[in-house]
């Protein structure tokens, strides 16, 4: 099993009232914490089989997660943005753009 890929932990907050065990509270926010694999040359690395194709999908996924924000700071408000490229964008859409986006 390979130890190369994306992981996306997402922390959701909620607000309740002190003293309410039954609440299930109102949601306040999301915290994201991403640790991206890094892009592979195939070429350079010389792979092969599964670890090419492993490579590959890594690959596809960054330029995914390149379009979205190539997307996002484009001027023109009308520009579509291709969240669902990929699953990593799927995932961090609220995270990547909207009214309460913040980004560190």
């Amino acid at each position: 099993r390979s130890s190369r890929s994306h992981t996306v932990l997402s922390l959701s907050v909620l607000r309740r009232s002190a003293g309410t065990v039954e609440s299930l509270g109102v949601p306040v926010g999301v915290l994201h914490i991403v640790d991206l694999a890094g892009s592979e040359r195939t070429k350079v690395s010389q792979a092969e089989g599964l670890q090419m194709k492993e490579a590959n999908c890594i690959n596809r996924s960054l330029s995914a997660l390149a379009d979205v924000l190539f997307a996002l700071g484009d001027s023109s408000s009308s520009a579509h943005v291709p969240y669902r490229n990929s699953k990593l964008t799927y995932l961090l859409q609220d995270a990547l753009g909207g009214p309460g986006c913040k980004t560190f």
